[in-house]
């Protein structure tokens, strides 16, 4: 297969894993009574792609992912709120890996969370307008940290299996 080819279809299934896994996390209960917040298992994925593909297609991923979800589980509204906090997390994202020379994915991953739920909360502000949504700010920021923390840390060990090539 030529590697192109192979480029591809590893991208196309990293993109189909996302979406399983967030459909899987949307039908599971809350952890917290909180609205809004998830894990955020999803970017594990994005986060494994950027660093083991790089920016261009991690965005592309996660687009195919946006746009998939919003047409099997939501609605228009549900992917500005995705694509708002989905993109600004992958930005921080790149720029604090190339800030931290491709160390610390945990920190990394906590500054993507951090800015999910910011730019998530600013759409939110946008569209409801209303300011005292701004007061649901620093449950959303210490939840995108937590969460982020977790997906960094889970995609520093996913980075270390080794793919046996074909």
């Amino acid at each position: 297969m030529k590697k192109d080819t192979r480029k591809i279809v590893t991208l196309g299934l990293l993109a189909a894993l996302s979406l399983a896994i967030y459909a899987f996390e949307s039908i599971l209960p809350p952890v917290i009574p909180v609205p809004g917040i998830k894990p955020g298992l999803a970017n594990i994925i994005i986060l494994f792609t950027l660093k083991r593909f790089g920016k261009k297609e991690a965005g592309s991923v996660l687009l195919v992912r946006l746009l998939l979800s919003a047409f099997l589980f939501g609605n228009a509204t549900s992917l500005i709120y995705s694509a708002a906090g989905g993109f600004s997390a992958l930005l921080i994202e790149i720029i604090f890996d190339k800030i931290l020379s491709g160390n610390h994915l945990c920190l990394t991953g906590a500054f993507g969370g951090l800015f999910h739920n910011i730019a998530q909360l600013l759409v939110a502000i946008l569209i409801m307008q209303s300011t005292p949504i701004f007061f649901y700010a620093p449950y959303l920021c210490i939840s995108g940290i937590v969460t982020g923390l977790f997906t960094g840390f889970a995609t520093h060990f996913l980075l270390k299996i080794k793919i046996p090539e074909t």
